[in-house]
């Protein structure tokens, strides 16, 4: 069994996924902010006492707080358990989750106006274009797909004046659409864009 924890959006997110990938059991909530007082008692009620040969987590882009929550949940565990560790792109799930023929381009709420956005396509998925942080009129023109799904899915259709928007929020089940290549990151935080804090000088 494999253990999944997304919490890098406004959903804290979690899946139990046996050895063939089908979702055990989930549990997912729409909770905004207070992801550190909800995502471990969420896990223990998801395991009911099961151990999980692994974990999948979710190492953004999104809330740099839900990012962090998400990452210290899983470190603690995998060593707690001894088991192996592994990430994936926020951006990714939710390609694979809304993934169309002609290519998906995603976009989730950053911070400061501006949209965390990536393309997708193939088969097997794959990034086609890199990450970038972005307002939503410069995310209209790099984005190209008819198809974009996330938080900031829909200022990006209505910046470009055409195209289908799908409001969506990453969730943890949707881990089994990911490749392998998509699903085995390095458990490190993907931020998106610098920090806003600056060393002094």
């Amino acid at each position: 069994m494999q253990l999944v924890i997304d919490s890098a959006t406004a959903a804290c997110s979690v899946a139990l996924l046996g050895e063939d990938g089908e979702p055990l059991a989930e549990r997912h909530e729409l909770v905004g902010r207070g992801h550190a007082e909800r995502l471990v008692p969420m896990i223990a009620a998801l395991l009911e006492g099961r151990r999980p040969a692994s974990i999948l987590v979710d190492c953004g882009p999104g809330s740099f707080t839900g990012v962090r929550v998400g990452l210290a949940a899983a470190y603690g565990l995998a060593i707690g358990w001894r088991v192996p560790l592994a990430g994936f792109s926020s951006l990714a799930l939710l390609a694979a989750a809304h993934r169309d023929a002609g290519g998906v381009d995603v976009a989730v709420e950053g911070g400061h106006g501006e949209l965390f956005v990536q393309s997708y396509g193939g088969d097997p998925l794959a990034a086609t274009t890199g990450l970038r942080s972005l307002a939503p009129s410069a995310a209209a023109l790099f984005l190209g797909a008819d198809l974009v799904v996330g938080s900031g899915a829909e200022l990006v259709v209505a910046a470009r004046g055409h195209g289908r928007a799908v409001a969506a929020l990453p969730r943890a089940a949707d881990a089994r659409l990911l490749p392998p290549a998509l699903r085995s990151l390095p458990a490190r935080p993907i931020y998106g864009r610098a920090p806003d804090a600056k060393p002094m000088t």
